[in-house]
């Protein structure tokens, strides 16, 4: 069967697939093997889903938002949605205005939150805090890299792109030979973390994104036991970045974690903490890692599916930045969060939404909107306003990284596409993916054929 509409495919198991609205489950076991067959379901029957008793804590209502016009609406105007993040960051202040100092689990989430709380805990302070210490870096400023990013694509091609079988023809895991290694060694690079210590540094992050992969319902709740092993997983990590920022402040270099321990912040007047560098690193690791390495192998599917692409990609190399947006919205890595509560009522698409209610953003479902996209579910090259999707949300909380995220897979096909021939499935692919709310392939073998040289 075709998983994708209209010849996208992906086969997998025809268990579980909607055929009614009464089907569609975003969030149970097994649901990622058909998020993209209940999008055209909820398109036309319920494109505001009502999650009963799903609110914050189990109170009131949640509401799955899939067209394009809704998400756009929220996530443009954070004052009116407010971010979920900025009501921990309340939380937290108003607990420190009296005086409370509950202790810090300082592995995980809520040391780094500290440092949203000091930063950015308002819109005007979120802008700056882009512009001066992370666009620089991973927003526009990511163009910087380039030279980088192109060195470690070809440092990784170069480690299978010589085998070969019997009919010419080589085989390459491309998720562990490729995808997944690509990000990370970009962002090692950035931060000025040795690569010796990748290793960790990617089993840390799968520890930060694991409430995404194995949580619970739209809000990723773990159990208790899960999060023991979330914490026990990120045993370390916190001494390991702290140790990291006292070496760079004692012998700064040329990367990002070296600036953050010298420049002063001109929003707040001042140098950054120790804590601060750490909560921002902390953020640049949870969503370094995982977005490039889900679009990268969405991307190789797309063109050993689409007969032709792949040739017309290579004669035609200036159409690769389109090819790759094109890509990230009908696949995106991250298909919904819950992040936005609403502070008044609402209505959307004729469905009033009270106030205080939970919004999960069905970003992937937004990216093929019929009303808003013609022929959705299609690539095409041609294309306008290609970068307007939804893939790394829109307005002023637009994901910060994707600036880097973008030049890692434009370079990343530009050179593969320049040193091979040919690309398609090779043997043993099921195409399942993890669980969760990213649209992650377990395992992805390809056949290929190299450019002669």
């Amino acid at each position: 069967m075709k998983n994708y509409p209209n010849s996208l495919s992906n086969p997998v198991s025809d268990s579980g697939c909607p055929s009614t609205l009464g089907e569609v489950n975003l969030f149970g076991n097994g649901c990622q093997e058909h998020w993209y067959q209940a999008y055209p379901i909820l398109h036309e029957q319920a494109p505001v889903m009502t999650l009963p008793g799903e609110g914050m804590g189990g109170i009131g209502d949640a509401f799955v938002l899939s067209c394009y016009e809704d998400i756009e609406r929220v996530v443009k105007n954070p004052e009116r949605f407010t971010p979920v993040m900025s009501l921990m960051v309340e939380e937290m202040q108003a607990a420190v205005d009296k005086g409370d100092t509950p202790q810090q689990d300082t592995s995980r989430f809520d040391l780094a939150l500290d440092s949203v709380r000091t930063l950015r805990p308002n819109q005007k302070l979120w802008r700056a805090h882009r512009q001066e210490l992370t666009d620089p870096w991973v927003g526009p400023g990511a163009r910087r890299h380039r030279q980088m990013i192109t060195q470690i694509v070809d440092e990784l091609i170069d480690d299978w792109i010589s085998r070969k079988d019997g009919d010419g023809k080589g085989t390459v895991e491309f998720i562990q030979e490729f995808a997944r290694l690509l990000p990370q060694r970009v962002t090692a690079r950035i931060l000025g973390l040795p690569f010796t210590d990748i290793t960790r540094l990617a089993n840390w992050g799968s520890a930060q994104v694991m409430q995404y992969v194995y949580g619970q319902g739209h809000l990723n709740i773990l159990n208790d036991s899960q999060m023991s092993q979330q914490a026990e997983d990120l045993s370390g990590f916190a001494d390991y970045l702290s140790d990291q920022v006292a070496s760079k402040r004692a012998n700064p270099q040329d990367d990002m974690i070296s600036d953050l321990t010298r420049i002063h912040y001109k929003a707040l007047d001042r140098k950054l903490t120790d804590g601060e560098v750490y909560g921002i690193v902390y953020f640049m690791v949870l969503g370094g890692l995982e977005t490039t390495q889900y679009a990268l192998e969405q991307q190789a599917q797309l063109l050993c599916d689409q007969p032709g692409l792949f040739a017309t990609l290579k004669a035609n190399p200036e159409k690769i930045r389109a090819f790759t947006e094109e890509a990230m919205r009908l696949r995106a890595p991250t298909q919904g969060l819950s992040t936005r509560l609403t502070t008044q009522q609402e209505i959307f698409q004729g469905v009033e939404v009270p106030a205080g209610s939970v919004l999960h953003l069905r970003f992937a479902a937004g990216n093929v909107d019929p009303k808003h996209y013609e022929c959705p579910y299609e690539l095409n090259l041609e294309r306008k306003s290609l970068g307007n999707h939804l893939t790394f949300s829109q307005g002023p909380r637009t994901c910060p990284g994707a600036g880097i995220s973008r030049q890692e897979q434009l370079i990343a096909w530009e050179r593969l596409l320049e040193r091979l021939s040919s690309l398609e499935y090779g043997e043993g692919n099921t195409f399942e993916h993890q669980p969760g709310i990213m649209l992650g392939t377990l395992t992805l073998n390809l056949k290929f054929r190299a450019e002669p040289r």
